[in-house]
């Protein structure tokens, strides 16, 4: 049986390039402090994804009914529905070979067709080097659970469920369809495929404890079993800066903190008064803020190591959340109330809000467990279905990154969204 792939689409893409002004820049260690304090992990996380071009390089062709070929082709008709071209997924190949009687090329057809369409309904369909800043690594689908799904198809599953099964589970990834389905202009239509695709990247299942950040949008969420218990609004990274799309593991706060003033940031507090000189053990000097109401993290900091020292945190420049245009940080996200977030997302009743508000008074600082380990996941999604039915509610693309999604999904460069 001939291999489906050929050699040119056998591409392994992997997530390695730092974003320019991060917190750690390409190349640039954590501090021993960083690490310590729960800002990056000791050990780099590895981001290398594989994408779906190269996801089944050694699968051969399976056996397939002509009933299950064709329910393969109707859901491939229909998979505009997810904003999908139906066309990259074999669409006239797999017509063709159904029209015919040659039982190996049906076979090769179908196969193929199916891992092209498999891959992209779990994973995305866009290259990496067209989802900018996004360092998240999906875990939905990998070769082994691929040709476990296309065994189930071969031994007589429902081709329609089994795909359906790879499908994002947030309520929003079906509103936006419906947006989709009832788009008025092609403006609207291309918004709401490039957030279908965002929703594709992420993991599947988020979770049933789970703190979303949305760039675009400046807000902060947590969300238990689905709904949301807890929304701030937030200051994310400058253009200049901008906050990369990462998924981190909340671990705990810390109340007072000290802050390790990164590489990056150090020619703007070099010689301040308010600032801590430190030599290293290389001979060099780095900077730290001690805690206090004029600190830049304010009075509490999420513990999330990742690679890129992100992180939630307080601020003493509260005006700047009264603003509609909130992209004004270095990277990081500043939270309103984030002491009021702060009791939420730890979860734990030792820790209510008399306790916090006589751990800031004492100055120490001081590091509280979350009750339960919580994922974040920042987020960049330009659109969002409003409640209801009610059409679509868009976000300023901040950072440009919607043409280059749409261009890829479109198949032809330079394609640019109408301004939102």
């Amino acid at each position: 049986m001939s291999k489906i792939f050929k050699a040119s689409f056998l591409v392994a893409l992997a997530v390695s390039a730092m974003p320019a002004a991060a917190q750690l820049k390409q190349g640039e260690k954590p501090t021993a402090e960083q690490v310590a304090t729960g800002e990056a992990p000791a050990t780099k996380i590895s981001e290398a994804e594989t994408v779906y071009r190269g996801l089944s390089g050694n699968m051969v062709a399976r056996p397939w009914t002509r009933a299950a070929a064709q329910d393969l082709l109707a859901y491939i008709d229909r998979v505009g529905e997810e904003g999908l071209d139906p066309a990259d997924y074999g669409q006239q190949a797999l017509r063709a070979a159904l029209s015919g009687r040659d039982q190996a090329a049906l076979n090769t057809a179908a196969t193929d067709s199916f891992l092209k369409l498999s891959a992209a309904l779990a994973l995305g369909t866009v290259p990496m080097d067209a989802r900018l800043g996004w360092h998240m690594k999906d875990p939905d689908l990998e070769g082994a659970q691929q040709f476990a799904l296309l065994e189930r198809v071969s031994q007589g599953n429902s081709v329609r469920q089994v795909l359906d099964s790879l499908l994002p589970t947030h309520l929003q990834y079906g509103e936006l369809k419906g947006v989709l389905a009832n788009a008025p202009d092609q403006a609207t239509r291309d918004k709401a495929r490039v957030n279908l695709e965002r929703w594709r990247w992420l993991p599947r299942e988020l979770g049933p404890r789970y703190v979303i950040v949305n760039v675009p949008a400046y807000t902060v969420a947590l969300v238990e079993n689905g709904h949301v218990v807890a929304r701030h609004r937030g200051v994310v990274g400058a253009v200049k800066t901008p906050t990369p799309q990462l998924s981190a593991v909340a671990t705990g706060v810390i109340f007072n903190p000290w802050w390790e003033i990164p590489k990056s940031i150090e020619p703007e507090v070099r010689g301040k008064k308010g600032y801590v000189s430190v030599k290293t053990p290389e001979g060099g000097v780095r900077y730290r803020q001690p805690p206090g109401p004029s600190n830049a993290l304010g009075r509490m900091k999420v513990v999330m190591p990742n690679n890129y020292a992100i992180y939630l945190h307080d601020t003493p420049s509260k005006a700047t959340f009264a603003r509609d245009m909130r992209a004004a940080s270095h990277g990081c996200i500043r939270t309103q109330d984030a002491l009021g977030f702060a009791r939420v997302l730890l979860g734990n009743p030792e820790w209510d809000q008399a306790k916090i508000n006589e751990t800031i008074k004492s100055g120490k600082t001081v590091m509280a467990k979350t009750s339960v380990d919580t994922p974040v996941y920042i987020t960049y999604f330009t659109a969002a279905a409003a409640k209801d039915g009610a059409g679509i509610i868009a976000y300023k693309d901040i950072y440009g990154r919607d043409a280059k999604v749409v261009a890829s999904i479109k198949g032809k460069a330079g394609t640019a969204l109408a301004s939102k």
